[in-house]
Formats: structure tokens, C-alpha cells, sequence
């Protein structure tokens, strides 16, 4: 960040804004007449966590809160392309038009705009008003639904771990970490330095005042292992709602790293020889009525047999889901023997060596911790799959294996998947995921994952022509 960068944000004005969400479209009409709002940003998370749709006046908006877009939009690559949809939905269908209908209560400001804008995320319905079983929004709603059918409420906290780094306009050249205000990189790596942190304090300044303005509830920064390597910790609620943040929080570090001409980036694996980048998810289930914690006894505040149903469950499924929590092939580049990352279905009790880690906490906050998922995940996606395993458990009243007090990075990697290929056809495999998750969802999702590996393939690495052009 140059000098000039560094003045002019320590020098912006503070902006306030009204608090996030309205009820309903009138209580929304008062909120964005008091903002003097412009501009509304409609959008809807695809498969990729992407953030589509349109930009529309605000007057349009409220005259026409509804708007239109092709179902092909959770069909498409995160390199814009699309699979081959014959037996899934059909070109024509493909292009036919789905409602989007917005959720008030997601209703926030826009604070990096130019001009008064705010952005409300949409919910997708088919002409007949079916849920789109594609959406990602509609996955975690329906995996939910299980869940309250039960009288059982999830409660999750998402950990992200990000990297800022030197913009980077030509991707054949690595990363580099970004120039701080002391006017160097950094060169080896800061865990949980403070001083590191604050080389980039006006970036963060203006990272909490955005986050504040949406009402993002950012429980702590810290600088992970990696160089220029950071985390958040948002504050633990309701699932629908934590993924929404996590959706906006993505936005927001990125638009503001831009500001101070840097790149924040969620790639599982940006750099060779640094650490992969998680998103670690935290869960516990309490009663939807009393609020109690199923995992405690509340007399004598043991673990119950519950928790440890839920435990097996997402060992046992881990396999299946782990498509969901490691998207990309880049994914496995972290999820890989001695990256640091653990490459294991184990648990236990503080480990972080296990994929499955169930943190010092009283009895009202005993919950499981799963470390599989990687930062590129789609938080919708990643947080239905981690509780579609558990709820599974919790039914077919799983037993886990014994807990694991050494570390389990030695151990076997066991059924884990090693690729993105593999792990899709441990996903095509697993009718009890299938059947919470949406069949058509799982197979929009393989086909679009598949599209992307078959892309990725066409593209010679420079590994490939520094041992195999003269060796083979």
C-alpha cells in the first residue's frame, strides 16, 4: 500500500448507515428512503458462491421487487462455461426463466459504491413456485428443514481464513505478499503477530466500517501461519443467516483490498510453499424451544449420546460431502499430505491434527469443530453438507471412533478423497446425501464439477514441460 493510499483512507470520512434487514417490502421502502438509496444490487448465490444477478434503480425495485433470470445461472463454471445438460434439465429448460424473489431480512447497505446503493439476496422459485432445487440458498433450507421437522435448531460459526497479496494481472507469474506500511513485504511468517496485522491497519479500518455498515458481526482478526495470511471468526447464529454473512464478508475484504490496490483472495492454495487457506465450521444443535444444547446432559453436563451421533455421522459422510467443502482442484493441493491441513476423518478432543476437532468449552458451548472445508467453498453448500453428515448420524445412531490424542497427520488418510474426481463419485455414490441434499441439486452439482476438472486439464502446467519435455 503506498503512502498516498495509506493517508487518503486513514483521512476518509465515516460513514453511518442504518442497521441490516427489514421485515417486509414496506418496512423496506422506509429503510432505503432514510439511506436515500439509488441503486439496489439483486443478487443470488450460484453453485460457486458467486454473487449474480442485477443492478436496478431503486424505484424499479420497489414497483417490481421480483426479478427474472435463466436457471442456467446454477449451471455455470466458475470459468463462465457450461456442462453438457442432456438427461439434467435440457438446453430449453436451461434457458427458461426462474423468480427471484429477495429476502428483506439480507437488506444492507453497499458502502464501497460510489453513488447510495444497497444489495439483498434473492431466494429462487421456479414459474409454479417451486423452490430451485439447484440454488444453494435452497439446499441449506432444505437440509435445515430437516433439522426443525425434528424440533432440533443448528447453531454455527464459520472461521475464514483469506491471504492479501500483490496485485497479480498475469497468471503466469506467482504470488507475492503485499507491500505493508512500512513499505515491505512480508518475509517469513507472523502467526499471530499483532505488528503484522497492523502493516495493513487501514486496510482493516475500513474493513470493519464496511462490515459494521451490513451489520456483519466479525468476532476476531488474527494473522494465521501463512505469509500475509488472515483470519476472521464471525459470531455464532443461525446457518442460513452465518452463510449469508459469509457471502457478503467475501465481497467485502475483496472490494476493500482493491481499494488499497491489493488483492484479497479465498483460493485454498494460492502459494506453493505457504499454508492452504480453511473455512473451518463450528456446530452444535440445541432444542428449537428450550434452546438447550443436545450435546450436554443439562444435569450433569456430560456429552450425550447425541453429540457423539453426530460426531460419526460426519466421519462416516466426510468422504461423501468433501466435493462440498473442497470445490476446486486447487482444493487438493491443500488437502494434502503434509500441508499442514488435516487429511483425515479422525477426532478429538483440542486436536487440531484431526479433521474433526471438538473444542475446550462449558457444557451450554460444547460443540464440533470441522476442519475439512477449504476458504473457496460455498459457505451454503459447505454448512448443509457438515450438518446433512451430522443429522445423519444423529438418525442412524452412529458410533465414532475412539478420539485420536496424538497426531493424526500421521495417520492413514483412509477413504478421503484425493482429487476432485474422486470425491464426485464418492458424492454420486451417497444415496443418504443424495436424498437430504436434492437429487437434482447433486446432479447439477457433479456435472458442473466435472466441466470444470475437464477445462482444468487442458491447461499444461509448468511442471509438465520442466520433467516430461525432454525426459519421457
Amino acid at each position: 500500500m503506498s503512502h498516498d493510499s495509506y493517508m487518503k483512507s486513514k483521512n476518509k470520512r465515516k460513514i453511518v448507515f442504518a442497521k441490516r434487514g427489514a421485515k417486509d417490502l414496506e418496512e423496506a421502502t422506509a429503510w432505503l428512503a432514510s439511506q436515500n438509496i439509488e441503486e439496489i444490487e439483486c443478487m443470488v448465490p450460484d453453485l460457486a458462491g458467486v454473487a449474480r444477478g442485477k443492478i436496478m434503480p431503486s424505484k424499479k425495485f420497489l414497483n417490481t421487487p421480483y426479478m427474472n433470470l435463466p436457471l442456467a445461472v446454477f449451471y455455470q463454471t466458475i470459468t463462465g462455461d457450461y456442462p453438457d445438460l442432456e438427461g439434467v434439465v435440457g438446453t430449453v429448460q436451461s434457458d427458461t426463466d426462474i423468480f427471484l424473489k429477495p429476502d428483506f431480512r439480507t437488506l444492507a447497505a453497499v458502502p464501497w459504491a460510489h453513488d447510495p446503493t444497497a444489495q439483498v439476496i434473492h431466494d429462487a422459485f421456479h414459474p409454479d413456485g417451486r423452490p430451485v432445487e439447484e440454488s444453494p440458498r435452497q439446499v441449506l433450507r432444505r437440509v435445515l428443514g430437516f433439522y426443525e421437522a425434528k424440533g432440533w435448531k443448528p447453531v454455527i460459526a464459520p472461521e475464514l481464513e483469506f491471504y492479501l497479496v500483490e496485485k497479480n494481472t498475469d497468471p503466469d507469474y506467482p504470488l507475492k505478499p503485499p507491500i505493508g506500511r512500512s513499505g515491505r513485504p512480508e518475509t517469513g511468517r507472523q502467526g499471530y503477530s499483532i505488528s503484522a496485522v497492523n502493516e495493513f491497519d487501514a486496510l482493516f479500518e475500513d474493513m470493519y466500517e464496511y462490515s459494521e455498515s451490513q451489520g456483519l458481526e466479525i468476532d476476531t482478526l488474527i494473522h494465521e501461519s501463512g505469509v500475509a495470511q488472515m483470519e476472521i471468526n464471525l459470531l455464532h447464529g443461525d446457518p442460513l443467516e452465518l452463510a449469508d454473512q459469509v457471502l457478503m464478508f467475501k465481497r467485502t475484504i475483496k472490494e476493500t483490498s482493491l481499494e488499497h490496490d491489493i488483492y484479497a483472495t479465498f483460493m485454498a492454495k494460492p502459494m506453493a510453499n505457504e499454508p492452504g487457506s480453511a473455512m473451518h465450521i463450528h456446530q452444535s444443535i440445541v432444542d428449537a424451544e428450550t434452546g438447550q444444547n443436545l450435546f450436554s446432559n443439562p444435569e450433569t453436563g456430560e456429552p450425550t449420546p447425541a453429540f457423539f451421533h453426530f460426531i460419526a455421522g460426519q466421519q462416516k459422510y466426510m468422504p461423501a460431502i468433501t466435493s462440498l467443502l473442497a470445490p476446486y482442484v486447487n482444493s487438493y493441493r491443500r488437502l494434502a499430505k503434509g500441508s499442514g491441513a488435516p487429511v483425515n476423518t479422525q477426532w478429538g478432543y483440542d486436536n487440531r491434527t484431526a479433521g474433526l476437532r471438538v473444542p475446550p468449552s462449558n457444557p451450554a458451548n460444547r460443540r464440533l469443530e470441522n476442519r475439512i472445508p477449504s476458504s473457496d467453498a460455498n459457505p451454503y453448500l459447505a454448512i448443509a453438507a457438515v450438518l446433512a453428515s451430522g443429522y445423519l448420524g444423529m438418525i442412524e445412531k452412529l458410533t465414532p471412533a475412539d478420539p485420536v490424542d496424538k497426531d493424526a497427520s500421521t495417520l492413514p488418510q483412509g477413504d478421503l478423497p484425493y482429487s476432485l474426481v474422486q470425491a464426485i463419485i464418492k458424492l454420486e455414490r451417497a444415496q443418504p446425501i443424495i436424498d437430504i441434499m436434492g437429487p437434482q441439486f447433486v446432479t447439477a452439482y457433479s456435472r458442473v464439477k466435472l466441466h470444470e476438472y475437464e477445462t482444468f486439464m487442458q491447461t499444461i502446467s509448468p511442471w509438465e514441460r520442466e520433467f516430461l519435455l525432454l525426459n519421457v
